[in-house]
């Protein structure tokens, strides 16, 4: 049976509030980094996955950890759940999906610009070419 974990994890991020969003299904892990501006009450975070869902980017999927967790110790678990709240930073699991994401819009920018100035450079090369045959034919 297929078990999958989600966490949002939401901290301020100078100057604005900002959420990551972690899931983990079937040994894929994936991260999503949402901002949200102003400090998010409950109630907005929620109405913000229900309108974005579709929206939301992924990094592409990291192989994670896939461990039969047992029940842990009620003492053990608040002790973390008490250091999960009071850490601001990101696991570097997340930083390394996030680095992921950074490299792969990198690269789809620079094929972007490289294609748009192709183009422009292909737009002059035949402005010239027609401007001489302009010049050649006479009036």
């Amino acid at each position: 049976m297929n078990q999958g974990k989600a966490k949002l994890t939401v901290f301020f991020e100078e100057p604005f509030w900002a959420g990551l969003y972690e899931r983990q299904w079937g040994g894929k892990y994936e991260v999503c980094r949402i901002i949200f501006g102003a400090e998010p009450k409950d109630q907005e975070v929620y109405q913000y996955f229900l309108d974005h869902w579709r929206t939301l980017r992924f990094s592409p999927s990291i192989e994670g950890a896939s461990r039969d967790e047992r029940r842990k110790n009620p003492k053990r678990m608040q002790r973390q759940a008490h250091r999960a709240t009071q850490s601001t930073g990101i696991g570097t699991k997340a930083q390394q999906a996030l680095k992921l994401l950074q490299e792969q819009g990198r690269l789809e920018r620079r094929a972007r610009s490289r294609h748009r100035r192709e183009a422009e450079e292909q737009r002059q090369f035949e402005l010239r070419q027609e401007k001489r045959k302009e010049k050649h034919r006479g009036h």
